[in-house]
């Protein structure tokens, strides 16, 4: 009976109820011939139970000394699957969505900026017949088969959950994803558990274009890209366009990005990015432009990238953040598209750099595209952050169930990828509703339950 949901109702440890006893509904019991005796099993816990029927039920009952030992409370509303074959009454999914850190000391603020997201996540889940809780890197114990971690019934509440069926990796430090702990919990919960876990990694940007540019249909949307080596490169590219990008494999949010345009007369123009705008400085050489930036590309890995005549609104480049998720079906759809217009003296769209969001409808009426391409171009973004996931998912190892695509819109009406992100951000322009929960919150619900059959 997947697809239905059960209430879950806790007694105290002195009712007629066991330690090691559920109640449940005498024609639930007979509809789907629950034997006496069975195992009861929530995330990757297994306990023997005792099945007491009881006529006009219409939840599980149990004692809190098993709801604690399960991680559960009063009022859950779960899943719940019967296998005859193995006597096992599977309650859940249950999923633990592991986090970068909390901040215990604030209630309101428990995991900083992303709590709402977490709030609207534990109230789609009790829609959905789900249980989420949230931990972070500290909480992993390897081994044990426990996790401490958090959820949300009225209040903040701390205790010990079973490992869960799925875990959706919301980390958003390379440097904490990257730790021989987390790698280790990782790989030890998918062997010894089965446990399913997606976003599990952080894409670079060589790592996308490598793999996208041996799929035939999708290297129309890839600008030329290659991982950055030598001036010689820099060069060759700066020949071919007029404008050329380099950015940071590892980098985020436009950190540390450097347009070069090549002008008239042999000269150059160089524009950095930082917090406050963006630095210009002009060169009567590529060489001298080298050699004045070469310091900043030893630091870290960049890829050098064609650069792209993008739509504008006066005068200001524009380009679009596409969410694209697995919901209840497996398949790849967009959530949500928005347009991103770049800040006053800055060449990128990204909000921490000054970029402002905008209707996608709206965005194009605005732009310098030409108008008979503006209702083409909007079903256009749609296709490719849809082609472009899937084919993300297929080249590249790792289980992915949400990207972020920074897709562009050249004059012409042309729709490229800029980059890929496997851990976008919460915040997607869509409007906050009290009460609401939005369609992104609930696509992670829909496809673990989707991976887990419940």
């Amino acid at each position: 009976m997947a697809g239905t949901k059960i209430s879950i109702q806790v007694q105290s440890s002195g009712s007629v109820i066991g330690d090691h006893a559920i109640m449940l509904s005498e024609k639930l019991v007979k509809q789907l011939k629950i034997h006496s005796n069975i195992t009861l099993r929530f995330g990757t816990l297994k306990t023997p139970v005792t099945v007491i029927p009881v006529q006009n039920l219409d939840c599980l009952r149990m004692n809190e000394t098993l709801a604690h030992k399960l991680g559960l409370h009063h009022n859950s509303q779960l899943g719940f699957m019967y296998k005859t074959a193995t006597r096992t009454l599977s309650i859940g999914p249950l999923i633990g969505v592991l986090l970068t850190r909390a901040h215990p000391a604030q209630s309101d603020r428990l995991f900083g900026s992303v709590t709402t997201f977490c709030r609207e996540l534990v109230e789609a889940s009790q829609s959905f017949g789900a249980f989420v809780y949230f931990f972070t890197a500290s909480n992993i114990d390897p081994g044990s088969g426990q996790l401490e971690g958090w959820t949300y019934s009225g209040r903040w509440r701390k205790s010990h959950f079973p490992v869960p069926d799925v875990i959706y990796n919301r980390l958003t430090s390379r440097k904490a994803e990257n730790r021989p702990s987390v790698q280790h919990f990782m790989r030890e919960v998918k062997a010894q558990h089965g446990t399913l876990i997606f976003n599990e990694k952080y894409l670079n940007k060589s790592e996308v274009f490598d793999a996208l540019r041996h799929n035939t249909a999708l290297t129309k949307y890839l600008p030329e890209s290659h991982s950055f080596k030598n001036f010689l490169m820099l060069k060759s590219m700066s020949a071919k366009y007029s404008v050329v990008y380099l950015k940071p494999v590892a980098g985020s949010l436009g950190k540390g990005i450097i347009r070069v345009i090549r002008s008239g007369g042999g000269s150059y123009m160089c524009h950095l990015t930082s917090m406050t705008g963006t630095t210009k400085q002009s060169f009567s050489s590529l060489a001298a432009l080298f050699s004045t930036i070469s310091g900043k590309l030893k630091q870290r890995h960049y890829q050098i990238q064609q650069g792209l005549q993008l739509i504008e609104i006066d005068g200001r480049p524009v380009d679009f953040r596409a969410l694209v998720q697995r919901g209840g079906t497996g398949e790849w759809a967009v959530t949500s598209i928005v347009a991103r217009i770049a800040g006053n003296n800055h060449f990128v769209s990204n909000l921490a750099r000054g970029g402002t969001l905008s209707k996608v409808r709206e965005a194009l009426e605005k732009s310098n595209l030409g108008s008979g391409m503006r209702k083409t171009v909007s079903s256009q973004l749609r296709k490719a952050a849809v082609e472009l996931a899937g084919g993300i998912a297929d080249s590249i190892k790792g289980h992915f169930g949400e990207l972020g695509l920074d897709l562009a819109v050249d004059t012409n009406g042309r729709v490229w990828l800029l980059e890929a992100n496997s851990k976008p951000s919460k915040n997607d322009g869509t409007p906050l509703i009290e009460g609401s929960v939005r369609p992104s919150v609930k696509a992670p619900i829909h496809y673990a339950r989707f991976l887990t059959g419940f």
